[in-house]
């Protein structure tokens, strides 16, 4: 199961099972020891094209995650990396964006659930 999470809401716990970093930069002002991240995904998180094309705009949510998508698609070694991590039966996805449900941790769960690779 992927659970989503923001960095900095909560502190770590055993029920996060295996804890997985989506961003291309690490967060500002999170300590690598207070985030105990397990893997860190830099090269699945969106292009910074892509990250600044969309803004976080709502209404250019769902154009931001086919395009993540298509990114997603043309990065086949590195969602075979991703998945390497899904050994747990819990996998929290952390995110470091203010915006809490339309980010690229969420478009990553809704593309690896529907291309049935979890």
């Amino acid at each position: 199961m992927i659970h989503p999470c923001q960095t900095g809401v909560r502190d770590p716990n055993a029920a996060d099972g295996t804890r997985i970093l989506v961003n291309r930069l690490w967060p500002r002002g999170l300590s690598k020891e207070r985030a105990k991240i397990n893997y860190w995904a830099k090269t699945i998180a969106p292009s910074a094209e892509l990250r600044q094309w969309y803004g976080h705009d709502p209404e250019k949510w769902e154009q931001f995650t086919a395009k993540y998508a298509a990114e997603l698609d043309s990065n086949a070694e590195s969602i075979t990396e991703l998945l390497v991590h899904f050994n747990d039966k819990h996998v929290t996805l952390l995110f470091s964006s203010r915006e809490a449900r339309l980010n690229n941790v969420y478009a990553l769960k809704e593309y690896l659930e529907a291309s049935r690779s979890v």
